[in-house]
């Protein structure tokens, strides 16, 4: 089969594909939509994404307006209450906080719930992605999130397990989300346009926490926490209708807006025909584990998070503690960086892209210099923020520079799974996902516990520099072994075709 790099299309002839300019081969006429159906797809997965990523981060603004903070520290200090015999007026505090009495243990269960659910929900999601359908595979996480989040004040007022059940959920649905979206871009995105389509989706997911963290304040502020979970629910109803109805598997499956022209023009990108039979294959999993350049994803997608989780989650704390700076107090401000990031994708996807049409850069080395940016970059703001001292400024200036440059990740390694085995991309980046994942649940508890009996700044910095390590390691490997050229593996033949072949008589198998 030949390789990704080999399928070069000129800017030129992209752009007029897109816009519908350009002619057919045969010279049938023009496209006649005005617009081309797998960027229409690109762009329904973005905000599917920022769907999913708004449900993600919307509880954590919205728990804060259920809390009765009030109730809890005064029971925190009922003992000490009771032996002066002071008495303590918290009448108009106890009406302005909310109805729920969840002390921190709680609330840890009610915010872990969800990656739980992402953890068990990642492989089987890929697998259900690439043997019955991409397409309803991320309709029912999207619906799954819905589903959930109208359910959650009634469960909330009924038992905080509850609550943490419909976080639970929608951990399911934010879990198959990423392996079904690799398995859409597998079947619709031309090799030499794969890293722009797969920018644009999954830059929803930093567009999708700017505007959940910001509607989900404003909700809560305003009209009541419930609110956050109703509008924001009942709202992405209308996605999964425009999903349901717009969308298909494949361009062979389309029925709808595309044209014949882009339909085949995706096709032959990818080497295939229209009514080309597809088998169901079996996942070749000691080739995988074999493979160095899927090895090289998988350690990179690993220490990539462990930078991200420490961008997204911990400098935050570092700048209260240190340099006693409440960032998130200001919703606008902790929104800046991911609004930034999610620019940064997509011009970053469009000039590699560029680079890639005029056979400037190939194919892997265009994924190197997007994992190159989304590593050195941020391992370099990690370091002057250790050192910024006092300055929150520079702090904040490189904080934002260091989660900004993390969007180029979609370019570079988080894009290669399609490259070296696009039938199997949705079980490769489960794989690689799941165990990325687990940074996010352990890193919070280690640095909360080396923190809680030192927090000074010399002990953020062995911190910051260990994560540094992690992105330096992340670099090399790439860089060494990284590669886009279609694995062997990715074309092993299903379980029928074995079966049949062995059942062929020998003088045919000769001529085979």
């Amino acid at each position: 089969m030949a390789d990704a790099d080999d399928f070069q299309v000129p800017e030129q002839l992209i752009w007029h594909r897109l816009v519908g300019n350009s002619r057919s081969e045969d010279q049938r006429g023009p496209i006649k939509s005005c617009f081309a159906i797998r960027y229409l797809m690109a762009i329904l997965g973005s905000i599917g994404l920022a769907i999913i990523y708004g449900f993600k981060v919307n509880v954590s603004i919205a728990i804060v307006a259920m809390v009765n903070h009030t109730a809890i520290k005064l029971a925190e200090n009922h003992t000490a209450i009771n032996v002066t015999g002071a008495t303590l007026n918290v009448t108009s505090k106890v009406q302005e906080d909310g109805p729920f009495v969840w002390d921190g243990g709680m609330q840890g269960i009610i915010l872990s719930a969800y990656f739980v659910g992402y953890l068990v929900s990642m492989i089987p999601g890929g697998r259900m992605s690439e043997l019955v359908s991409a397409k309803w595979v991320m309709n029912g996480a999207v619906l799954l999130n819905v589903v959930a989040s109208v359910l959650s004040p009634p469960a909330a007022y009924g038992h905080y397990w509850l609550f943490a059940f419909m976080r639970f959920l929608q951990g399911v649905g934010g879990g198959v989300s990423f392996p079904a979206m690799h398995v859409m871009i597998s079947k619709w995105a031309p090799p030499n346009e794969r890293s722009v389509l797969t920018s644009i989706i999954y830059a929803g997911t930093a567009l999708g926490t700017v505007i959940a963290t910001l509607l989900s304040g404003i909700i809560a502020a305003s009209m009541g926490w419930e609110w956050v979970f109703y509008i924001e629910g009942l709202l992405c109803l209308i996605w999964c209708t425009a999903w349901w109805l717009m969308i298909e598997d494949s361009p062979e499956q389309q029925r709808r807006l595309i044209t014949q022209e882009e339909k085949n023009y995706i096709l032959k990108s990818l080497g295939q025909t229209e009514n080309m039979e597809h088998h169901k294959l079996e996942v070749p999993w000691g080739q995988i584990v074999r493979s160095l350049p899927f090895m090289a994803i998988f350690i990179s997608h690993f220490c990539s998070n462990i930078g991200w989780y420490m961008m997204l989650t911990q400098l935050p704390t570092y700048m209260k503690q240190v340099l006693e700076f409440d960032l998130k107090s200001n919703t606008t401000l902790s929104s800046i960086p991911y609004l930034c990031m999610w620019l940064f994708t997509m011009a970053i996807s469009k000039l590699l892209s560029t680079f890639e049409s005029k056979n400037w850069i190939t194919r892997t080395l265009s994924r190197k210099i997007g994992t190159f940016c989304s590593s050195v970059i941020p391992m370099i703001c990690l370091i002057v923020v250790a050192f910024a001292g006092n300055n929150r400024e520079v702090a904040v200036t490189f904080m934002t520079i260091g989660i900004t440059s993390m969007g180029a990740m979609y370019s570079g390694f988080l894009g290669n799974h399609i490259d070296i085995a696009p039938n199997f991309a949705g079980t490769l980046v489960a794989i690689t996902n799941c165990f990325a994942t687990i940074p996010g649940i352990v890193m919070p508890i280690i640095i909360g516990y080396v923190t809680k009996t030192d927090s000074s700044i010399a002990t953020w910095r062995i911190i910051f520099f260990i994560t540094s390590g992690f992105l330096l390691v992340e670099v090399i490997v790439f860089s060494i072994f990284g590669s886009s050229k279609e694995q062997p593996w990715n074309d092993i033949k299903s379980h029928d075709e074995e079966t049949s072949d062995q059942t062929l008589p020998l003088e045919e198998k000769n001529r085979h």
